[in-house]
């Protein structure tokens, strides 16, 4: 059980939302809640406080009346539930789910206990409101895609239960389940913030997380198939080099590689003495997809740190506005909805991952190309030469992907568009980067899941799996399980779909 209290950790997002740990909300938030939600109620009275009192954004000039306030509420998460495009994952809603309720539960935001009440009976149910892909330009935050949370947690709208897509009132009187109330703030409060996109991009991050494990596991068994030497990822070698990312990934190589009967050793091998011939048979320095990886993976490794850094303070944020404050007692209009740190993050993690990917194309390229090679048949054919094809046809799946990719990577954060009458005269669009970078990450998977076969290909036209690592030989039993050495040509869509769910998984 995961308890919600001062402060959620990444590894707890990542239970509740891939192992579906029981949510937890512990007696003091509810508190928290409540005597926010009080000082607001009194506060309120005779003075003008945006979205209690008056229109929202260019429109918060005009009061509203106090027999219409609470419509006012109704009509802004109506209005606003107008995204467009694919339905975001219920792993990406979940996450934004819980967000939410991170956010609201500092007891800043003025909600009714009911929400926190009504966010955890959801998450705990897998219960997880329809929303689209298309609509938040990251300023006042997400308004469009919280929107539609706000219209489930009103009892309106669409969720998704038991993978059937159904309308929310059906599913709450399935599960007894009732709609939040409605009291001073509860519409704009709800669709005020970055909940969808530091949602999504937590996903982002596990998935980046899983990428780049899988990445190193296939560059130490690249250079495992090649007998590569070991010294491109000793500690001396990588320790004058003074990125903590290149060190720690030279580490895990060493770790990968460290009970393998193929990687030679350069002092037995080429500082004998013994090599006299005018042109070496063995290379003396490998390509650079595998001499080179702790060089590039390393700042990918710190990127994703850093990108984790940013979520999980994003995530222990109040991103409202206003802000409610008990202890002052007082109310306070700012921005702290605009999704810049968010949108910044998804952009630098998109572009990290496709380098990745790039890796993965060209070590793939590598293993295909038997002129390049000299130890292998082309693309890690088991069948006979010219009448079959082994996998060729998967690599061009893989490089159109990675080329998907490389055009994915443009920033989303400089693309500002002003909109909303021009109150919102600079935007984060950072909705848009996470939900890219979202596209980015499931499409590394695939070009990664080729790799992973036809690496496995390679070792059986070897006959190395008695020789790798215990590292590699665990996976490369797990894959073969998945999809069997082949000879003869087949399609391979499904077993790519199989790898690929096994490596997101």
């Amino acid at each position: 059980m995961i308890s919600v209290d001062k402060k959620l950790t990444l590894s707890q997002v990542y239970e509740v939302i891939f192992d579906k740990q029981v949510l937890d909300v512990q007696d003091e938030v509810i508190d928290i809640v409540e005597r926010s939600h009080a000082f607001l109620k009194d506060f309120a009275a005779n003075k003008v406080i945006y979205g209690v009192n008056t229109g929202f954004g260019p429109m918060a000039q005009y009061r509203i009346k106090d027999e219409d306030t609470l419509q006012l509420q109704y009509n802004l998460i109506r209005s606003h539930a107008a995204g467009t495009g694919d339905l975001l994952s219920p792993m990406q809603v979940k996450a934004a789910m819980l967000t939410r309720l991170a956010n609201i539960s500092k007891g800043k935001s003025g909600v009714h206990r009911s929400v926190i009440s009504l966010l955890q009976a959801l998450i705990n149910h897998d219960v997880t409101p329809v929303i689209f892909a298309h609509g938040g330009v990251g300023a006042s935050g997400d308004l469009v895609q919280l929107a539609h949370l706000a219209l489930v947690l009103i009892g309106e709208g669409e969720v998704l239960y038991q993978n059937e897509r159904r309308p929310t009132a059906d599913v709450f009187s399935l599960l007894g389940l009732q709609p939040i109330e409605v009291v001073v703030r509860e519409g704009l409060s709800l669709i005020n913030g970055t909940s969808v996109m530091t949602g999504a991009g937590l996903v982002n991050y596990f998935y980046a997380k899983k990428l780049l494990n899988w990445s190193i596991w296939l560059s130490c068994t690249m250079n495992e198939i090649v007998k590569a030497h070991d010294d491109h990822y000793s500690e001396t070698l990588n320790a004058v080099k003074l990125h903590k990312g290149q060190q720690d990934i030279a580490a895990r190589m060493r770790a990968h590689l460290a009970d393998s009967q193929l990687i030679k050793k350069r002092e037995e091998d080429l500082y004998s003495g013994n090599n006299q011939e005018e042109i070496f048979k063995e290379k003396v320095q490998e390509y650079y997809s595998l001499r080179c990886v702790p060089q590039i993976l390393g700042p990918v490794l710190e990127t994703i740190e850093q990108v984790g850094h940013i979520l999980e303070d994003e995530l222990n944020s109040v991103s409202d506005n206003p802000i409610i404050s008990v202890e002052d007692k007082n109310v306070y209009h700012g921005g702290n909805f605009h999704g810049d740190y968010i949108s910044l993050e998804m952009d630098k993690l998109k572009l990290a991952i496709t380098r990745l990917t790039m890796l993965s194309e060209r070590q793939l390229n590598y293993l295909m190309n038997t002129k390049i090679n000299e130890i292998l048949p082309p693309f890690v054919n088991m069948g006979k030469l010219g009448f079959n094809f082994g996998m060729q046809g998967a690599q061009f799946t893989a490089t159109s992907t990675t080329a998907e990719n490389q055009t994915l990577s443009t920033s989303m954060y400089v693309h500002s568009i002003p909109n909303n009458n021009d109150n919102q005269d600079i935007v984060s669009m950072g909705t848009n980067a996470a939900v890219i970078a979202h596209k980015v990450m499931v499409n590394s998977f695939e070009v990664l899941a080729i790799q992973m076969i036809s690496i496995c290909q390679a070792i059986d036209i070897l006959n190395y799996q008695n020789f790798v690592s215990s590292k590699t030989k665990a996976v490369y039993d797990d894959i073969r399980k998945i999809i069997p050495a082949f000879a003869d040509d087949k399609p391979l869509y499904p077993a790519i779909q199989r790898v690929k769910e096994y490596l997101m998984s």
